[in-house]
C-alpha cells in the first residue's frame, strides 16, 4: 500500500487528547526515551522512566516536544504481486472532491 497526500500538524489540543487517551506506561515513556539517541544501556532507560514516573505519578503532562502529525490523503494505490509479475494495482485518487478508482498496469 502506498498514501500520498499532504501532512499537516494536528493540534496541541487534539495531542493533548491523545497523549491522556494513551496507558500511563506509555506517557511515562515518552518523557524517558530521547527518541533515537544512542544509549549507553536499557538499564538508562528503565532509570529514567522510574524518575519520571516518581516526577509525575498518575497524571504526566504531555512533554513539550510530543505531538502529531495527520496525513491527508489525495491517492492511495494498493499493489497485490502475483508470481506471473500481473500484479494488481489499484489506485484510488481525489478528484474534484470524488474518489476515482483506476487500475495501473503492473
Amino acid at each position: 500500500m502506498r498514501i500520498e497526500g499532504r501532512v499537516e500538524r494536528v493540534s496541541e489540543a487534539e495531542s493533548d487528547a491523545y497523549f491522556a487517551s494513551r496507558p500511563l506506561t506509555s506517557r511515562i515513556g515518552a518523557w524517558a526515551s530521547e527518541q533515537s539517541r544512542v544509549i549507553p544501556s536499557r538499564t538508562t532507560l528503565v532509570a529514567r522512566a522510574a524518575e519520571f514516573g516518581l516526577k509525575f505519578g498518575l497524571q504526566p503532562p504531555r512533554p513539550p516536544h510530543w505531538g502529531g502529525f495527520r496525513l491527508v490523503p489525495d491517492r492511495w494505490e494498493f499493489w497485490q504481486g502475483r508470481p506471473s509479475r500481473l500484479h494488481d494495482r489499484l489506485v484510488y485518487r481525489l478528484e474534484d472532491g470524488a474518489w476515482r478508482r483506476e487500475r495501473l498496469a503492473p
